[in-house]
């Protein structure tokens, strides 16, 4: 991990790049010392599609976040994202081999490589290994059955899997700009990781994730992932809607999107105006935000529907008594609280990354969740007490095991 106590953060997204850094204190806490944001062109719904573009992004972010923080960065944990990634459930089943039929973590190992053993195509890669319970002879919702007297074991666990030349290209626009890539983590989970409770997890819910380009599904079930996907719609497709429609430029939609959208009409009061630009020396214009409203409205929506869909195609919507909880810069827009509260009929809330210490007012934004959240992986991994906490925890075990050897394998 990097040096010096210092862990970094990287979020690069379709429409922004965002660096985080974070550093332990004296005491072993962990606190968030530097933010930087820098615009991102050269992604496409979360795929590089311009490596010189994305090269020059991640350097503007980072560079930001060294002169908040005042430390230099040398290398960072990276987010992945994009329709690439799939999520799939497997389970795998050994004999327990420990003395006295006792389970030793060579017996927890071995299940979970037995897990692992599931056909994918010769362009993905396994990212990801996320237990999600443990079965000793037929007893199940375990969580952590070291030491445990059993015959058999069983493990169910999550695998996320992504490209491979997607994540390649990704490492190589990070590393021509200057900075080692530490690891690569899925950013629904990181975000998870920074704005969900333990309880909620546990409850069962749902994380949506609305980026620039992309959307991004997480369920959680007793405490673990049980479904990931990723919507190729997000913000940017919002401010398409209004450049069309109201014939603007797209720079002005996206100020209009921001400064004066909204979701829910419940939210606009009749009669409320907004200015857009004049083009070519014409005047500006008057516009009803219920006429914005009425244009941003449908595209979150069927964002939304897409998401129920396929949560209720995989069985997991009667599960959510967590609710859903909303992140990313799409989050931001006054109303997507109560709009999914009508699609998904649960309650739903805005998740802002929990507090770390340091520059609070920076990072407790949606849009900052993800990159937050990679520091805090980056932590859990880094620090011997935190690793061994997350040992203990079963579904958290193993995340990090499966990156090493794919790291190993394609980029040492």
């Amino acid at each position: 991990m990097p040096a010096d106590n210092v862990i970094v953060g990287l979020d690069v997204g379709t429409t922004k790049v965002c660096a985080v850094i974070g550093e332990f204190d004296n005491d072993g806490k962990l606190a968030i010392t530097g933010v930087g944001t820098s615009p991102s062109f050269g992604l496409r719904r979360g795929v590089v599609i311009n490596i010189e573009s994305t090269l020059k992004s991640v350097s503007a972010a980072v560079e930001a976040a060294e002169l908040m923080s005042g430390r230099e960065v040398s290398s960072v944990i990276t987010g992945i994202v994009g329709s690439h990634i799939e999520g799939i459930n497997s389970r795998g089943v050994v004999a327990v081999t420990g003395k006295g039929r006792e389970i030793t973590q060579s017996d927890m190992d071995r299940v979970i490589e037995a897990a692992k053993a599931v056909v994918i195509p010769m362009d993905r890669e396994i990212l990801h290994v996320i237990p999600q319970e443990y079965i000793v002879d037929d007893q199940g919702g375990i969580r952590n059955p070291l030491d445990m007297i059993g015959v058999r074991l069983e493990a169910e666990v999550h695998i996320i899997t992504g490209s491979v030349t997607s994540a390649q290209n990704l490492v190589k626009c990070v590393n021509r700009a200057g900075f080692k890539v530490e690891a690569i983590v899925l950013e629904s989970l990181a975000a998870a990781e920074a704005v969900l409770s333990r309880e909620e997890k546990d409850l069962g819910s749902l994380l949506i994730d609305l980026g620039g380009g992309t959307t991004d599904i997480l369920v959680h079930i007793e405490g673990a992932p049980y479904y990931t996907n990723v919507i190729p719609l997000g913000g940017a497709q919002v401010t398409g809607d209004i450049s069309i429609m109201l014939k603007t430029p797209v720079e002005t939609a996206e100020r209009l999107k921001r400064e004066s959208g909204c979701c829910h009409f419940s939210l606009v009061e009749p009669g409320e105006e907004t200015i857009i630009p004049g083009l070519g020396g014409r005047p500006p214009l008057a516009l009803a935000r219920r006429d914005l409203c009425a244009i941003i409205q449908p595209r979150i929506a069927e964002i939304f529907s897409i998401v129920r869909d396929r949560i209720e195609k995989k069985g997991f919507a009667g599960r959510l008594n967590g609710g859903v909880v909303l992140t990313g810069g799409g989050a931001q827009l006054p109303g997507s609280v109560e709009l999914a509260q009508e699609v998904f009929g649960t309650a739903a809330r805005v998740g802002l990354p929990t507090r770390l210490g340091g520059l609070v007012e920076e990072y407790r934004r949606p849009e900052i969740a993800s990159a937050v959240g990679l520091v805090m992986y980056g932590a859990r991994f880094a620090d011997p007490q935190a690793r061994e906490g997350a040992a203990k925890d079963g579904p958290r075990s193993g995340i990090f095991t499966s990156m090493r050897q794919w790291f190993r394998n394609f980029f040492e």
